[in-house]
């Protein structure tokens, strides 16, 4: 596996409080990725639909008919290790295990017109350029590089629905804009299902691309506006499937032909430039149509003033970074702050200035007092993300939950989300845990969530006897390995997701609800085998499955795990887990053999989210399913044992430079984790208000919450080797407990830690 960089976007100065600082000026960042090459540098304002990144490769989806294991690397299109850059996109995903996007690259070139990317091995052979890392500045919502072969500076900056691009030309007689629609992320030749493209003017380009892939039915419009008139156009049409061409022939299309469409399109746009002349290129997305495309670009980038652009959305990143600002060490500032834009970038807006988006039944909604979003990978967010968002962006938050009540009343199948991106559900991995995210806001009265909406929504899913085992898991309290795999991690997580469902239906005082959903919350018992201590795939036949292998991550029932790790993920019940595994004293010592066995390489070798840079002994944070296990000492009479291992994590799968993350980022989770778990408490079953302590890694940190009030979280004392918490206060009270509620966080007020070296009981 390549190594790479964590991008440091942030980097701050030692007056944390003052409320006007500007904390961008501080930025010191770093070009680079996670570890597993699925974040990208480039440029977007927080949870933007136009994220505008550079593109350093094109490897195909399959060769000869076969997955290419290498174009996993490429989620986002970019790899810091690569040299070479083929042009630059206006759609990605951040931090995700599968992909899709890559919308609409632009290359800049100059000289004889080449209309393929060529090879990374022999650049000159297309139209990709050579780069240098020397050149190359990442900010947040702003990407600069020069493209060494053609002599041009890059610069990239973003509206919510706008990639504002300025690139400064040398002199040539041949200057080129290539529009890109062939290239995507995850792409093979039957990806894109359609590309319309229609030249206006002399400087307007419309269109849309229709493609079928992680999303299969999925149309995105724009309205690209150019600084300088074209003198030429025209277009390369490369598939040889489309047998039918009509009666176009009466035309000659090849050159300055204004209307253009196909499978697999490339546009190009020639000029004459001077030495220094900026060609600058503004490129306007939406979900409905061209008319929406271009009225998202006259409302939020109407002149063509590039720094003005930049300076809005980085101001609009310093609002978003003010929400919480801590005291600590340059390192942590750096890993902080990083973590927050990371995690400010998912999910993303997915609507029009004027209200309007493509519905999942394909048709044209508005909103009406809410913002719709979309890119959900609820397995991965559930977790941390949006309880994070929750406390430091509830509005946000608020709309995203309405957004999935919205996915909800056009899907199909009529269901919430389980991975939705762009008008479309992906279905990618297990349990259905909008519930998780949907319970979280009913409980704490999110504004603007209609309890009893979301909860009959939550028990259509629920009882969605077409969905993934849920017939025999209704029917026998467990999915039964020989009927549907992956069978344990899925009668786990779909028992957690009926506790959540109990705790609205117990808020909503529906009785009837609430006894059907917490019994079926117990049916983690039912994949139990008392005879090895483990969770264990079960047969329809009532019997365990013999071939069984506690460490394999390949193992048929469980999905991205082990039986070793997975048979800790009952989140919402831990007294009873640990019962049920032989008590307090064994329990403790099966958590602590996750931190100290060696797990070999050849137990995952076939699981391609689980490396090896994110295991710590068995214990994979990489991973989400682990992400909650380190908290579980606090039920077992040893916290001190979650304080030092969680600040173990935070050193060692975090930092600012080479491998800065130890995963894929998973649309923020990682991020969320860092964050919670340095301001010293965590979610371990989101649903019930409460966040588990742990050891905070700063020394103050204040949240500026929405409704005006801000809670300050103090560590007193704490450094490396100060992680043990001797009591915690909050508002001057001894707590005598190991959790604090959203509500007293939400509340406002001082949560002190005191810390040692010793640990206290």
């Amino acid at each position: 596996m390549k190594k790479f960089l964590l991008p440091v976007f942030l980097f701050f100065s030692l007056s944390l409080f003052a409320q006007n600082e500007q904390l961008i000026q501080y930025v010191k960042p770093i070009i680079g990725t996670d570890r597993m090459g699925h974040t990208y540098p480039g440029a977007t304002v927080p949870f933007g639909a136009v994220q505008l990144s550079p593109e350093t490769d094109t490897l195909p989806y399959e060769i000869d008919g076969h997955y290419n294991k290498d174009v996993y690397k490429y989620c986002a299109g970019y790899q810091y290790e690569d040299k070479t850059i083929v042009g630059f996109s206006h759609t990605h995903f951040s931090g995700t295990g599968h992909s899709d996007l890559g919308d609409f690259l632009i290359m800049p070139t100059t000289g004889n017109l080449q209309l393929n990317p060529g090879m990374a091995d022999k650049p000159e052979s297309g139209f990709r350029s050579p780069f240098s890392h020397s050149t190359e500045v990442a900010e947040a919502d702003y990407y600069k590089v020069k493209l060494e072969r053609y002599n041009i500076l890059a610069e990239l900056t973003t509206t919510t629905r706008v990639g504002f691009h300025q690139y400064t030309f040398p002199k040539s007689d041949n200057a080129h804009i290539i529009l890109d629609a062939v290239y995507g992320i995850y792409n093979y030749p039957d990806k894109n299902v359609w590309t319309y493209m229609r030249v206006e003017n002399d400087t307007l380009i419309t269109g849309y691309r229709q493609t079928s892939g992680w999303a299969k039915t999925r149309t995105v419009y724009f309205a690209m506006v150019l600084s300088k008139p074209i003198t030429e156009y025209g277009f390369q049409n490369s598939s040889k499937k489309e047998v039918y061409h009509g009666f176009w022939g009466k035309f000659d299309q090849r050159k300055n032909f204004p209307e253009i469409a196909g499978t697999q399109i490339r546009a190009w746009f020639n000029f004459k430039t001077a030495d220094g002349e900026k060609i600058k290129i503004k490129f306007a997305i939406s979900p409905v149509s061209t008319a929406n495309a271009l009225a998202n670009l006259h409302a939020e980038a109407p002149d063509w003033d590039f720094d003005e652009v930049k300076k809005k959305g980085q101001a609009a990143w310093e609002q978003e970074l003010h929400k919480i600002e801590i005291a600590a060490d340059k390192e942590t500032k750096e890993n902080f702050y990083t973590s927050m834009y990371h995690a400010f970038i998912n999910p993303t807006e997915y609507m029009d200035v004027n209200g309007e988006y493509r519905g999942l039944d394909q048709q044209t909604h508005k909103t009406s007092g809410w913002t719709n979003y979309t890119t959900f990978s609820l397995w991965d967010t559930h977790r941390a993300l949006h309880p994070l968002l929750g406390i430091i962006q509830t509005k946000r938050n608020s709309d995203m939950v309405n957004s999935m009540l919205a996915h909800f009343d056009q899907s199909a199948e009529h269901m919430l989300p389980v991975w939705s991106n762009s008008a479309n559900e992906n279905w990618c991995m297990i349990g259905y845990h909008a519930v998780s995210v949907i319970a979280d806001a009913v409980i704490n009265n999110a504004p603007g969530v209609d309890p009893v909406r979301a909860l009959n929504a939550c028990i259509a899913t629920a009882t969605h006897k077409g969905y993934d085992g849920l017939e025999y898991y209704m029917k026998m309290g467990y999915v039964p390995e020989d009927k549907n795999g992956s069978s344990v991690s899925k009668t786990l997580e779909y028992s957690y997701d009926d506790w959540c469902i109990a705790q609205m239906a117990l808020k909503l005082y529906w009785r009837d609800t609430f006894n059907m959903f917490i019994r079926r919350s117990r049916s983690y018992h039912n994949v139990f085998d008392s005879t090895t201590g483990y969770m264990r795939p079960r047969m329809s036949d009532g019997s365990f499955k013999k071939e069984f292998d506690v460490l394999n991550t390949d193992e048929p029932g469980f999905i991205e795990g082990n039986a070793w790790n997975y048979s800790l993920y009952v989140p919402h019940a831990p007294d009873e887990l640990i019962k049920m595994m032989g008590g307090k004293k064994r329990f403790t010592k099966h958590l602590d053999s996750l931190f100290t066995m060696q797990l070999p390489d050849s137990f995952f070798a076939k699981t391609e989210d689980i490396t090896r840079d994110g295991i710590i002994g068995n214990y994979v944070h990489g991973n989400e399913p682990s992400h909650h296990l380190t908290y579980l000492y606090n039920w077992t009479g040893q916290q001190w044992k979650t304080q030092e291992r969680v600040r173990m994590i935070l050193k060692k799968q975090y930092h600012p430079g080479p491998d800065g993350l130890g995963g894929n980022d998973d649309c923020g989770q990682m991020s969320a984790w860092y964050i919670l778990s340095t301001l010293g408490f965590y979610p371990v079953a989101p649903g019930n208000g409460q966040y588990s302590l742990g050891s905070p890694a700063m020394d103050k940190a204040s949240l500026h919450l929405e409704n005006g009030k801000t809670f300050i979280v103090t560590a007193k004392n704490q450094s490396d080797k100060n992680v043990y918490v001797q009591k915690v206060t909050l508002n001057g009270k001894v707590l005598d407990r190991n959790y604090i509620t959203w509500l007293e966080i939400m509340g406002g007020g001082d949560l002190v830690f005191y810390m040692s070296d010793k640990h206290s009981k």
